[in-house]
């Protein structure tokens, strides 16, 4: 399954259900995750303005695409992060420049769907993902 095919899946999934359900489909999303070691989560990988705490750990693989690990403290922002990760995981670097993460997240409305304080971190975790990117783009 394609990227594409796999988030147009989930936003099929996400505009059908009601609010308590998209947080249960965000929760599961976050779930699903590959496990962040403890040993990651420092200053270094912590993404700043995010209400909870979150963090992001970019790797990678062999190829030379990038895989990021990532986690938070809080059910639904990990969820989130899991949405975003779905977007961008396994991509190349020059992909992840040019790629326009937010038109992808557009659909889901999260601004107008969660809490501001659930959203606020959002670009900058984007912005991690980019800058990321850039120094492997070279």
């Amino acid at each position: 399954m394609t990227v594409v095919n796999a988030i147009t899946e989930i936003q099929e999934e996400y505009e059908f259900l009601d609010a308590d359900d998209r947080y249960r489909l965000l929760i599961d999303l976050g779930r699903a995750l590959d496990d962040m070691p403890d040993a990651l989560k420092t200053d270094a990988t912590l993404v700043r303005g995010c209400s909870a705490a979150v963090w992001v750990y970019p790797t990678r693989t062999g190829d030379g695409r990038l895989h990021f690990l990532a986690d938070s403290n809080a059910a639904i922002t990990k969820g989130i992060i899991a949405l975003i990760l779905q977007i961008v995981q396994d991509r190349t670097p020059a992909e992840l420049v040019t790629l326009a993460i937010e038109d992808v997240l557009e659909p889901f409305d999260l601004k107008n769907q969660l809490s501001s304080n659930r959203t606020q971190g959002i670009p900058n975790m984007i912005a991690l993902i980019r800058q990321t990117a850039e120094r492997y783009a070279v």
